[in-house]
């Protein structure tokens, strides 16, 4: 399986669309909230060197001599967030380009970014091969996973997918 940050970002967030996302159902190109990302990367990154820069099969937003940086337009899932950072850094470190992780939100209502900093240690290592044992098991299965109705499912590029 050629795992993504996207997969590892999903699969916290909703495993219904990890599933989805994973057996190459893509609804994003039509979802308003995945447009505002996009367009608030670019700004963020106008101009800018070291931005937006693809290995292999992921995207990094921002790397400097000391930094793999991933902007979110929300604090509203870290977790998800925090996980897809770990992963990137971990294909960096495997080809040798050892960075600490930044995540900035920038939250739409809020003037200042939030910035939370993670190292990639042993015990994330270990934790990711486990998730990637889990997104493994989950994306193989014939059929998604039941929908498990949320608020925030009404935001999500999968809503009328899974609901209409």
């Amino acid at each position: 399986m050629n795992m993504t940050g996207t997969m590892i970002n999903y699969y916290f967030h909703c495993k219904r669309q990890c599933w989805l996302f994973a057996n190459r159902i893509n609804l994003e190109d039509n979802s308003e909230d995945v447009h505002i990302g996009r367009i608030l990367h670019e700004i963020a990154n106008e101009g800018k060197e070291n931005s937006e820069i693809s290995i292999d099969n992921i995207k990094v937003d921002k790397i400097t001599d000391e930094y793999l940086t991933e902007i979110k337009k929300s604090d509203a899932d870290k977790e998800a967030s925090k996980w897809q950072l770990i992963y990137y850094l971990k294909v960096l470190k495997d080809k040798g380009i050892e960075r600490k992780g930044k995540l900035e939100f920038i939250e739409k209502s809020k003037q200042d970014r939030k910035v939370i900093y993670y190292d990639l240690n042993d015990e994330y290592e270990k934790q990711l091969k486990e998730l990637y044992k889990s997104i493994e098991t989950l994306v193989n299965n014939s059929i998604p996973p039941e929908i498990e109705k949320s608020p925030k499912c009404k935001r999500c590029a999968y809503y009328e997918y899974c609901y209409i």
